[in-house]
């Protein structure tokens, strides 16, 4: 709130503005208040133009005393219920006919103490973030996953299996199959590791935690291609998200059918033809919209540095439309999988 010797003073330089020729709507413009407000404030006499709003903090009639929180702690604590979470302790203490506050209020204590950390002798479970991978080019870094296609007896799916390069975004290796199996798995990575040309190079190839991905036949086949394999957390698909983004644009292109795939050839047929349009045609917003197979095959710096001329011509040629520099159209020469965050921060300020 705006204190009784601020009004005082705003009304005082607002009223020697005026008489000096100043517009009183400029000069409230200039202290930002509206004439509105000035009037109010010179309308009222001096001894009451002090804020009259109530501004009484009121204590919840609910909240805990100090005692209260004191006697949670010393549960909490206690060689009973030292070991128990307080959804635990709460129902506990019920049954011998003792209340003293709510399961959010013990929480709400312990958080406040610096004590709502994990509880009892089993440790706590934590699932470290997978190590990050960095791609300067084409074949270095792989994703996959497997999404459903529906099928038209209710019930059934046929299953794509699809791997992305994370540099390019190209669709390296795709198939449907009725079934899931690391066997089907490890052909398709065989069939991409074949197409692309890659033997004798180091790539990693990061997935999901599903049996197709971590079964003992596709393991032996990474092992024997040498691919070295990734795995995100459990249930946690931030972890692999250039696949995740992919089957989204798959699934909500305007090509995509509205009704489920009559047979796998179908689904196959459908398949193939968004392949070739994802790869050969769609500009893709990751990597300054250029097609997949232009960023694949390098000729997506030609591209860039062409618009990046395209841009300045048109601005020398009509510079009043241009409030700011040009659009950015420098080609991103890395892509990193999984980046520590924390770490990136602390590279960026230093």
């Amino acid at each position: 709130m705006i204190s009784a010797q601020d009004k005082a003073m705003t009304v005082s330089l607002i009223k020697e503005a005026c008489n000096t020729g100043a517009r009183q709507s400029m000069a409230c413009e200039v202290l930002r208040i509206s004439e509105r407000t000035f009037q109010r404030w010179q309308a009222r006499p001096a001894d009451k133009i002090e804020d009259q709003r109530p501004c009484t903090q009121k204590i919840p009639a609910n909240k805990l005393s100090d005692e209260e929180k004191c006697k949670i702690l010393s549960i909490c604590n206690s060689t009973e219920y030292g070991s128990l979470p307080p959804s635990q302790i709460v129902p506990m203490l019920a049954d011998q006919g003792v209340y003293v506050a709510s399961e959010s209020s013990f929480y709400r204590t312990l958080r406040e103490n610096g004590q709502q950390v994990h509880r009892g002798r089993q440790q706590s479970c934590k699932r470290k973030k997978p190590e990050g991978f960095t791609a300067t080019k084409p074949n270095q870094v792989w994703t996959w996953d497997i999404t459903y296609l529906p099928a038209a007896v209710k019930g059934q799916f046929y299953y794509l299996y699809m791997i992305t390069d994370i540099y390019s975004r190209k669709i390296v290796g795709w198939e449907v199959h009725e079934r899931q199996s690391d066997e089907l798995s490890s052909q398709l990575v065989k069939r991409a590791w074949l197409s692309e040309g890659v033997s004798g190079k180091e790539i990693v190839l990061h997935s999901d935690n599903g049996s197709p991905m971590k079964g003992a036949t596709m393991l032996s086949t990474l092992q024997h291609l040498g691919i070295i394999p990734s795995f995100s957390r459990p249930s946690v698909s931030n972890d692999n998200p250039y696949s995740e983004a992919l089957f989204k644009t798959l699934k909500y292109t305007p090509a995509y059918p509205s009704k489920p795939f009559e047979s796998i050839e179908a689904s196959r047929d459908w398949v193939l033809t968004f392949v070739r349009w994802y790869n050969n045609h769609h500009r893709h917003s990751g990597i300054k919209f250029v097609t997949p197979n232009d960023r694949h095959t390098g000729i997506d710096k030609t591209i860039l540095e062409n618009r990046k001329r395209v841009y300045q011509r048109a601005k020398a040629s009509n510079p009043k439309r241009w409030s700011k520099d040009i659009r950015n159209w420098d080609m991103i020469t890395q892509v990193t999988l999984n980046p520590n965050k924390v770490k990136d921060r602390a590279e960026a300020a230093a």
